[in-house]
């Protein structure tokens, strides 16, 4: 089951999306490959810390965030990659390490790598280890109004 906080905002906003299931999995090349998900539709958020405030950052899963790109693309005077101790009680419905690709409903901005916008669809961590959404690419930008940036290495 998805989050609560996710999916009452999906189905808020009407939009369609599909569940996966799958065997736990703990990293994004697990999760790709126990849902048979190609790495680059696969959305992993990774949180930072932006100028002491937590961040999102969203990324294909066969990606890695360079944190002085981001650093510089967003003009941050202090940016690192948030540990799970500064962030787990900010998604208190979501398993650690599991929390969806949308800042907006958990008041964090939200920076999505450019590669991300060559995906029709993407699929992202539900809330869970053993589940994934999958909506249009189309429809994630439209609910999470992310700045597009490029900050892979």
């Amino acid at each position: 089951m998805p989050s609560r906080k996710l999916k009452e905002f999906l189905d808020a906003n009407k939009i369609k999306y599909v569940s996966i299931q799958h065997s736990p999995a703990y990293t994004a090349q697990e999760i790709a490959a126990s849902a048979h998900i190609h790495g680059k539709e696969l959305a992993k958020t990774v949180i930072i810390k932006k100028d002491g405030q937590l961040a999102m950052a969203v990324l294909p899963a066969n990606y890695h965030v360079d944190v002085e790109a981001l650093k510089k693309v967003t003009g941050a005077n202090s940016l690192t990659v948030a540990t799970e101790q500064e962030f787990k009680d900010a998604f208190p419905e979501c398993e650690i390490g599991a929390m969806p690709p949308f800042g907006n409903i958990y008041g964090m901005e939200t920076y999505v790598e450019d590669a991300l916008t060559e995906n029709k669809e993407i699929v992202f961590n539900a809330g869970t280890h053993t589940e994934l959404i999958k909506i249009s690419y189309q429809d994630f930008l439209k609910l999470v109004k992310p700045k597009v940036l490029s900050f892979v290495k």
